[in-house]
């Protein structure tokens, strides 16, 4: 980040949820309940067995919280002003949430979480949720509950119009992951948006710079522990 600064370079990230149909409604109607909380949640497909778990964290051997929820820290980097050094609180859902060691392809034990969910409070006052699940399934949704829990919005990604194509690429791809069905809309998004911004200067709405990622990254480097110690 600080070598494109000094070069004049802005970089853009390929955060896609940034710039998703969900986030933007869920934003929308979060707004206009003064102190409600927001919820974003992760779901991926894999079979809930210690072979197909420990395959997974093998190969994603950096966490879960810079794999498959580094999109939610995006999130909350990009809109909640989280960052390691405005955060006040963190804590656990220590009955939703599992960290496990299992062993890989390779013989070797890896320590995941399989599913986390856990709240930040930040500094500066604001209150938001990430929830992920490696066997969850497929969909991403966001929810707005009231202060005192009572859930008042819900929005899912894929939503019924973009289920319609979510079909045509099932069929199209066969052998492909899930999710990248359900996220293809919003990598179309953020392409266009960086490819104007870069033809004509206008803004790459929602789309995160590398300012944003190396926040992120140090927010979940920053969690990881803490979450769990908490589980233990």
């Amino acid at each position: 980040a600080e070598s494109a600064k000094k070069a004049g370079v802005e970089v853009l990230m390929g955060y896609n949820k940034n710039v998703c149909k969900y986030v933007r409604k869920t934003r929308e109607f979060a707004a206009t309940q003064p102190g409600s909380i927001t919820t974003f949640v992760s779901n991926n497909a894999y079979e809930n067995s210690p072979e197909s778990l420990g395959e997974c964290f093998e190969r994603n051997a950096e966490g879960m919280l810079k794999n498959m929820a580094i999109h939610e820290l995006a999130l909350l980097a990009s809109f909640y002003d989280v960052t390691v050094d405005n955060i006040a609180k963190v804590e656990a859902d220590k009955e939703f949430s599992s960290c496990q060691t299992l062993k890989g392809p390779s013989g070797k034990e890896f320590t995941d979480f399989d599913k986390i969910k856990f709240t930040i409070t930040t500094k500066t006052g604001q209150t938001v949720s990430v929830q992920a699940d490696r066997c969850g399934g497929t969909d991403s949704y966001a929810t707005v509950s009231s202060g005192e829990g009572e859930e008042l919005f819900r929005y899912y990604m894929p939503d019924e119009e973009d289920k319609v194509n979510v079909a045509a690429l099932e069929k199209k791809y066969p052998t492909a992951m899930p999710y990248f069905f359900t996220q293809d809309p919003d990598y179309v998004t953020v392409k266009e948006r960086v490819a104007k911004h870069t033809s004509d200067g206008s803004e790459a709405t929602g789309v995160a710079t590398i300012g944003v990622a190396v926040d992120t990254l140090k927010v979940a480097e920053y969690l990881t522990p803490i979450l769990q110690e908490q589980l233990k």
